[in-house]
């Protein structure tokens, strides 16, 4: 490994994200606290951690951020290209910008928060994580999403949550449309108190009030093939 990477600062315009990447995989960590400058909007930065450590990165990311992330906590002061925190396992995603396609795919726990917008596909196939988006998100959201929760401060775009399985949906905005089995469902005070938890959770329970979203999961339609549900499959 080269000198360019140090125990706590990696400046990516002198070292390479390989040698960042393996120096973050090492069995024992120089330090917790990690900063990464000129990120330059290059692919995979701080994928597969399997460490309770910190990392910020100051600026733009490309694909796959935080990738397979594992106990720790990432911060992104810019916006993050397709697949942030994809098959992510626990810890958690802060980004401070806008961040591209499928927000949390196959993600399995941990939190991933978006200061801005996500675009389509946020949480496809997830499957335990909690996502909060303080902005809107695009079409095709919650696509085959089978746990944890998709929060939503601004809209929602076409198809949400189609071929939903047991996430749960929380959009405080308008929806421009439902995908195949995602219904609206009943907002009671048990409801409103999970989304409250996990709004603390994430540090962001003063931002909204938790009585003004509405509640969407799977109708249960499709869990079983039926024929008169060909089409919907």
């Amino acid at each position: 490994m080269t000198t360019a990477i140090s125990a706590k600062t990696v400046d990516l315009a002198k070292g390479s994200v390989r040698e960042l990447n393996e120096a973050l995989h090492a069995p024992t960590l120089a330090a917790n606290s990690w900063r990464v400058v000129n990120p330059r909007g290059i692919h995979n930065i701080a994928a597969g951690v399997d460490a309770d450590v910190t990392i910020e990165i100051d600026g733009d990311v490309g694909y796959y951020c935080a990738g397979m992330n594992k106990r720790a906590t990432v911060v992104v002061n810019g916006s993050a290209g397709i697949g942030l925190g994809e098959n992510m396992m626990s810890g958690r995603i802060y980004v401070k910008g806008d961040a591209s396609e499928a927000v949390g795919a196959t993600a399995h726990g941990g939190t991933i928060v978006i200061e801005g917008n996500a675009s389509g596909r946020c949480g496809i196939s997830m499957k335990g994580v909690d996502i909060i988006v303080k902005g809107s998100i695009g079409p095709m959201s919650a696509f085959m999403a089978q746990a944890g929760s998709l929060i939503v401060f601004g809209d929602a775009g076409d198809a949400l949550g189609d071929s939903i399985y047991e996430t749960k949906i929380y959009v405080r905005g308008k929806v421009k449309s439902l995908g195949a089995d995602c219904v609206e469902k009943p907002m009671d005070d048990a409801e409103r108190a999970e989304l409250a938890a996990k709004l603390k959770q994430a540090g962001v329970a003063d931002e909204v009030d938790v009585k003004e979203f509405k509640r969407y999961g799977s109708g249960r339609t499709l869990y079983h093939f039926h024929v008169d549900n060909a089409g919907a499959y």
